[in-house]
């Protein structure tokens, strides 16, 4: 595992994290509706190093074999609001295995209780509202003149 992100580091904007903790709580699963229509199962797991603690949400059959008390190493993990509040998630691009590790959790911290604003939830924040003219930014009129052509456009040129 490469380079290994403490808890207590993580931030609402984090991506591309590797995370070791060890299993504090193991929730019992619920059954939801996505806002896709799809039924899931979701199941919360609080996971803590020596730094801090924080939700793992896990999805389906990703809970499977995890026991209260096992060492989980979440590589390619990434940080999502939900409600305002952080949650680690390993996706579909990251993998969850069993550690080997010992790891005295500390529960001082919870990085799942603070809550934050909805401006971490959007990907892209830092280019759409920057408030800056940095970036490729596109005159909207001028670009749907282009594809909306009629025969007084044609006239025009």
């Amino acid at each position: 595992m490469e380079d290994v992100t403490k808890i207590k580091d993580l931030t609402p904007g984090s991506r591309r994290v590797n995370v070791l903790g060890k299993v504090i709580v193991l929730g019992e699963p619920k059954e939801i509706r996505t806002r896709f229509g799809d039924d899931k199962s979701v199941t919360e797991v609080v996971i803590a190093d020596d730094t801090g603690k924080i939700t793992l949400t896990l999805w389906d059959d990703q809970t499977k074999d995890i026991r209260d008390g096992e060492i989980l190493k979440i590589d390619n993990g990434y940080i999502s609001l939900l409600r305002g509040h952080m949650r680690l998630n390993v996706g579909k691009y990251g993998t969850m295995s069993e550690g080997d590790e010992d790891i005295e959790p500390s529960e001082e911290l919870d990085m799942s209780e603070k809550e934050y604003e909805n401006q971490y939830n959007n990907y892209n924040k830092g280019y759409r509202n920057s408030g800056n003219n940095s970036g490729r930014r596109y005159n909207n009129n001028r670009r749907n003149n282009n594809y909306g052509r009629n025969n007084d456009n044609e006239d025009e040129e």
